[in-house]
């Protein structure tokens, strides 16, 4: 269990939040008044009841906000089912030629860039993300869908741009609404299930693609690629219109299916959290949201994260050319995909285990070095040979390599502080910078370069000890911060505040 702040908490009279008031006795158990406008007040011991509390506000959270993992299953399968239809007439349907096909993959991501900041600030401005994001979701399973009827390079360059474009305001917007709730301690392993959406998803996704491709084989004359758009399209919809009822809005926004002390308890967590002591009352305030627009930019620390992730998702542009790499092992279509869901599912529990450690530890480079270090591993292997076994157990170990990724996005979010609309901006414009390693890793994956894609392999490389090298660099930078501070409280004869996770 996390440590607690215990010093007394003044109430504020805004008929919206209630906090928690902190009493102490030193002759008898300490008690905690929690006072709400709609309820008497109660007595409860301070440190027991508040972890009993915590626990049960942790666990409706838990319980409503897992739908996220399934959405971002489906996020990702919507994502990358043209890397399945590839393999069986996508492109010789759409009469693809050259470099055309890395086009088709690449537009999604101009569609991603141009809204994510957009669409976030908009969420913090409107305050429920449980009718913003599932709205969102359901329209980007009907353009899924729309992808289906493409017969034209020009039409599936459409779809693809806006299935991007509406897909932009899922994953940023869902990192947002997760700091929103979470503790920094709790971030890591908070955020490591969200991501293992996306792990899931590439295991699962070719299974799923596995079954559609071998059942509907030209079924009512429909081409078999086409019906794995139609059948992934339509299951997003259907979830979308579930999520509506499932996910929670902000603390300062939900209402009935907290209590009002777990609300008010919710909310106290993540002012503790916050080292200027910042509310987020005024969410709604479009001055707000241009002020956090100004702070995330001006912080140098933000792009510097951004800049990081952007390299480390260039070194997993290997993830959209997946089947086509499994494909060099030697086997037909479908064997091929059943082979890929292992080592997604190896590093769906790797990425867990790690995060979950990472929270208790409180520490994050170390464990983003960890794993990018065996991804690197994995890259030297798979460019050294085409031998089929070792060429397996390469991507193993390129798979478990998103851990680090999953890391990264933990430290980003607990290390943008201040007010919410700042971090509903930065995470954005994280995210948004991070995607132009996509733009450019659909370009390092020619046919030309395979079946070895050995010069592929030395770009992810290079990607790769990069990202590594400003993520110690990072540490360095928040070590400094935090002994600044240190000193300055010494100075001043102040308590122990904020510091930055390392």
């Amino acid at each position: 269990m996390a440590q607690y702040a215990s010093s007394t908490i003044d109430p504020r009279e805004n008929g919206e939040t209630n906090p928690l008031l902190i009493h102490h006795n030193v002759a008898a158990e300490e008690e905690v008044v929690l006072q709400d406008s709609e309820d008497a007040v109660q007595h409860f011991s301070s440190v027991e009841l508040r972890e009993k509390l915590e626990r049960s506000l942790l666990r409706k959270l838990d319980t409503r906000l897992s739908i996220l993992v399934l959405i971002y299953v489906l996020n990702y399968i919507d994502r990358n089912n043209v890397a399945a239809a590839r393999l069986r007439g996508f492109e010789e349907d759409l009469h693809l030629t050259g470099s055309q096909f890395a086009t088709v993959l690449s537009i999604l991501y101009i569609g991603y860039i141009i809204l994510q900041i957009p669409s976030n600030m908009t969420l913090n401005y409107i305050g429920k993300p449980s009718l913003y994001l599932p709205g969102c979701m359901a329209l980007w399973g009907i353009i899924s869908c729309l992808t289906g009827t493409a017969t034209s390079y020009f039409g599936a360059l459409c779809t693809r741009f806006f299935l991007g474009f509406v897909e932009a305001a899922f994953f940023p917007g869902a990192l947002f609404l997760i700091s929103k709730w979470y503790k920094r301690t709790e971030l890591s392993q908070r955020t490591a299930y969200l991501s293992s959406g996306s792990l899931i998803a590439s295991a699962t996704g070719s299974l799923i693609a596995s079954g559609i491709l071998g059942v509907m084989d030209n079924a009512l004359g429909v081409a078999t690629w086409r019906w794995l758009f139609f059948i992934e399209g339509g299951l997003t919809v259907f979830v979308a219109l579930c999520a509506a009822f499932i996910l929670p809005d902000f603390p300062e926004t939900s209402s009935g299916w907290l209590t009002a002390a777990e609300r008010s308890l919710a909310i106290q967590r993540i002012q503790e959290e916050s080292p200027s002591g910042t509310s987020s009352h005024h969410h709604n305030q479009l001055r707000t949201q241009l002020d956090g627009l100004r702070l995330a930019v001006s912080d140098p620390k933000v792009w510097w994260l951004a800049a990081t992730m952007g390299s480390l998702t260039l070194s997993l542009s290997w993830n959209a050319y997946f089947p086509s790499i499994m494909a060099t092992i030697g086997y037909n279509p479908t064997i091929t995909l059943l082979l890929c869901a292992p080592p997604w599912f190896v590093a769906t529990a790797i990425a867990i285990t790690v995060s979950r450690h990472s929270d208790k530890s409180g520490e994050r480079c170390w464990h983003i070095t960890f794993s990018m270090g065996f991804g690197l591993i994995g890259f030297l292997l798979a460019s050294s040979t085409m031998n089929a076994i070792i060429r397996y157990i390469s991507l193993f170990f390129m798979a478990q390599s998103y851990t680090g990724h999953i890391c990264v996005l933990a430290w980003a979010s607990g290390s943008i502080s201040q007010t919410p609309a700042k971090r509903a901006v930065a995470l954005a414009l994280i995210n948004t910078v991070s995607s132009l390693g996509n733009v450019f890793g659909s370009y390092i994956w020619p046919t030309k370069w395979g079946p070895d894609y050995s010069h592929s392999f030395a770009i992810c490389t290079f990607a790769n000890a990069l990202s590594i090298v400003m993520c110690w660099m990072f540490r360095k930078h928040l070590a400094s911060l935090n002994s600044a501070a240190a000193k300055k409280e010494a100075l001043n004869d102040e308590a122990e505040g904020y510091r930055y996770i390392l």
